[in-house]
């Protein structure tokens, strides 16, 4: 009798567990830090990296077709978190400043992904300025190679410079076998030209941060509720 009592419990508790919190989320952000930071090889800050995903059905949308669009960005998620680990760009953010968040992001969605297809994201650090680093992240299906969808994100550093991060990593050097070897450098500390897509969203950005300012400068009757 006690026994079935703590199978009940134990029951309850799990699905109270599932109902307050998505446990699947928790369990596999914990998996992906750990295999990240004690299986995987390390690599240079401006090298790509690449994290394997399934669309399951708890990734389709409401018509059972394919992919729910949220859960690309969700997926990011592990991407980055991956990435983080083995460059060592959120140790470094945090020993220098308070920590990163996510400031914007974007996507461009090219084909969808069907239940049960296998898909790879692709992460790469394509610009940074003083106070963020810009991540191009591409979802590319491995059995014919085709990038169905693209997005970007901007990483926002706190209480630090993304430009004295990034000269850290650049300048730390990375071995064949993927251990660090500190004082080696592989590349010149040059950062690069502002891609063209990435020029264009943050002059998007800047109108739309432009017209919120001057939306809340106007008196409550002033701005439109039209959509």
């Amino acid at each position: 009798m006690i026994t079935c009592w703590v199978l009940v419990a134990v029951l309850g508790a799990l699905v109270l567990l599932h109902a307050l919190f998505e446990v699947h989320y928790f369990l596999r952000m914990f998996t992906t830090v750990f295999f990240a930071r004690f299986c995987r090889k390390r690599v240079h800050i401006l090298d790509e990296t690449s994290v394997y995903g399934l669309c399951t059905t708890t990734d389709v949308d409401w018509l059972l077709y394919h992919m729910n669009n949220a859960r690309y960005l969700r997926e990011l998620d592990f991407a980055r978190a991956d990435f983080y680990e083995r460059t060592n760009l959120y140790r470094e953010i945090c020993s220098q400043g308070s920590g990163v968040v996510q400031g914007a992001a974007t996507i461009r969605y090219r084909r969808f992904l069907k239940p049960l297809t296998i898909f790879k994201i692709t992460s790469k650090i394509i610009y940074w300025d003083e106070r963020s680093i810009f991540m191009e992240h591409r979802f590319v299906t491995p059995s014919d190679g085709f990038v169905r969808a693209i997005a970007m994100c901007r990483q926002r550093v706190l209480d630090c410079s993304a430009e004295a991060v990034m000269g850290v990593l650049i300048d730390r050097g990375v071995k064949q076998n993927g251990n660090l070897e500190s004082g080696v450098t592989q590349v010149p500390h040059v950062r690069p030209e502002i891609p063209a897509e990435v020029a264009r969203w943050l002059e998007s950005n800047d109108i739309s941060s432009a017209n919120l300012r001057q939306q809340a400068q106007l008196p409550p009757q002033a701005v439109s509720t039209h959509f």
